[in-house]
């Protein structure tokens, strides 16, 4: 499964084009709240060889010199995005390491955003949401409209409430990017399922919507993989409404 070095890429991503990416999690393991079945780094329990998150330091010195040698290459960054193996928001230094990644993007790619792709589950935490709220593209993850639904799919490790990460997502006022996985399965992005979504985004009013599939080898085997059209005829009514949404197979 995937494991990325602190910074890696540029890589082409088919939501964010040309994105530089950064990884607050160890080079070759695993660390994450959700241990989500179509997940593109493998299972939790296949990503412990390696525990050693890096430091604001350590991304500073990578990040600087990855951006010098881009600039000189001429090669474009269009995002700096927080991704990696696992939850980014869970290395301790995450809010110094926004402040030190916005500098660096001010210096040497002005015009790149910077984006973080998130669970959301620790946006409750004062330092760290104050954070997401400084970058151009938070990316807040909401897979499912339910509890049970949400332990099938991301399967969470402690307790985790669709309404309580809904409550704190509407502490953005709308100014972020909801990110959903759509997957074929029994009762998923179905029915019942795409209506309890749709309720919540409704609710939240994010700026942007993106959908999405299943792209690469997923830990669980038989997950299904909806098309682009099919995505589009499930959220029909949202864009009728005047949501913005990107979709993508």
């Amino acid at each position: 499964m995937l494991r990325e070095d602190t910074v890696f890429g540029p890589i082409f991503s088919r939501r964010l084009g040309s994105s530089l990416g950064i990884n607050l999690l160890p080079r070759e393991g695993k660390v994450c709240n959700f241990d989500c079945i179509y997940c593109e780094c493998g299972w939790n329990k296949d990503g412990l060889q390696d525990r050693t998150l890096p430091s604001a330091l350590d991304v500073e010195d990578a990040l600087e010199a990855k951006l010098r040698e881009c600039k000189a290459a001429g090669t474009p960054i269009d995002s700096i995005t927080f991704s990696g193996d696992g939850e980014p928001t869970l290395n301790p230094e995450f809010p110094a390491i926004i402040d030190i990644t916005l500098r660096l993007r001010d210096l040497y790619y002005p015009e790149a955003k910077v984006s973080v792709l998130t669970n959301a589950t620790r946006c409750g935490v004062p330092e760290v949401f104050a954070a997401l709220r400084k970058v151009d593209n938070p990316i807040l993850k909401l897979d499912a409209p339910t509890d049970a639904e949400v332990a099938l799919i991301n399967r969470p490790a402690g307790e985790y409430h669709v309404a309580d990460v809904v409550e704190t997502m509407s502490r953005f006022e709308g100014n972020f990017i909801l990110q959903t996985m759509f997957l074929k399965g029994p009762g998923w992005a179905t029915g019942d399922w795409v209506k309890g979504w749709m309720d919540i985004v409704r609710k939240l009013k994010p700026r942007e919507i993106q959908v999405y599939t299943i792209d690469r080898e997923t830990p669980m085997k038989g997950l299904g993989k909806y098309s682009a059209r099919e995505m589009e005829e499930l959220v029909a009514p949202l864009i009728e409404e005047g949501f913005k949404i990107q979709i993508k197979a």
